[in-house]
């Protein structure tokens, strides 16, 4: 079979299409083919060395498509199911053997495209607004990179709790984006002090959480964002990894909350991981989650695709399709 390999830590240039051998489902696990595998800025963090792993890897964590083989204790899925998982490296290739309690059946009237783009950035935003810090009504909340995959469903999301929702983007056409997802007001960092303009929208309140994937270049401000015992859920470092601070600093500020919570950490059971992902596929399957697939490439341009997404050229999800 074909995969996107990555023998070597570095640029997109070091994603290479490889003939590998099909793998075989183990002990309760189950081989799916894969009709798509979604793009995240996690794979990016792989592909650099930021986050550490034993190489040669095949990258992606995110993937949808039919079980063609079941290994022995499987009780979860059946061959011929149309299923969806994350968390999972591997889905860069034309077939993947995954854990069978990792896989998630698709409800009917969903397809592979839809799997792939929900499960990781759907669950993201659904424990980032339900459990990291479940918004309550009327609450304010700064999502940063609101036009990115994560940021158009957790502004959605933030709507269905009826919070008040404060977008970050760069340009004016991803303004509009966020806007249609459910922004009440949006900020262009490129143009604006995002802390002077929360502070501004806010009557200086500030925000009860700001749900940062940005990392080193905002963190300092969107501590600055928080009202006096807001929460800070800083769930990705797209710009870098924030550098050491004091903990006094929170105190200082307010009292103030901060956690780096992961998807893995909020799916760990089989209960809530289907819990989560019912939640978010009915949603969609309903028209009460709209989610937005800026760009579909295929396998082999794996690397176009990090290019994109690491210039902030893309809005919503990118998709790879064997």
């Amino acid at each position: 079979m074909k995969a996107i390999r990555v023998k070597s830590h570095g640029g997109p240039e070091v994603l290479t299409l490889e003939d590998i051998p099909d793998p075989k489902p183990g002990a309760a696990e189950a081989v799916v083919k894969l009709e798509a595998a979604g793009l995240n800025y996690i794979d990016v963090y792989y592909r650099t060395g930021l986050y550490k792993v034993q190489l040669p890897l095949t990258l992606g964590l995110e993937g949808a498509g039919v079980v063609t083989a079941v290994g022995p204790n499987v009780t979860e899925v059946r061959v011929g199911d149309l299923v969806a998982y994350t968390g999972v490296a591997g889905a860069y290739a034309q077939l993947a053997a995954v854990p069978a309690a990792r896989l998630v059946k698709l409800p009917e009237g969903l397809d592979a495209k839809a799997g792939a783009a929900a499960m990781l950035q759907g669950m993201t935003a659904h424990y980032l607004s339900h459990s990291t810090y479940p918004l309550k009504p009327g609450d304010w909340c700064l999502v940063h990179a609101a036009a990115g995959g994560v940021g158009l469903l957790l502004c959605q999301m933030a709507k269905m709790r009826g919070a008040r929702v404060i977008g970050t983007v760069s340009t004016e056409a991803k303004a509009t984006l966020a806007r249609e997802a459910g922004a009440d007001a949006v900020i262009l960092y490129t143009q604006q002090d995002f802390e002077a303009e929360v502070k501004r929208v806010t009557g200086g309140a500030g925000v009860q959480v700001v749900y940062d994937s940005v990392g080193e270049t905002t963190f300092d401000k969107s501590l600055n964002c928080l009202a006096m015992r807001g929460m800070l859920a800083l769930y990705g470092q797209s710009s870098g990894p924030v550098s050491p601070f004091d903990p006094a600093i929170l105190n200082q500020k307010g009292s103030l909350f901060l956690t780096r919570p992961s998807l893995f950490h909020y799916t760990a059971s089989r209960e809530e991981l289907l819990q989560r992902a019912g939640e978010v596929l009915g949603w969609i399957k309903a028209g009460k989650l709209r989610l937005r697939v800026d760009l579909t490439l295929p396998l082999s341009e794996a690397a176009e695709a990090h290019r994109r997404l690491e210039g902030r050229q893309t809005t919503g999800k990118v998709l790879l399709i064997p």
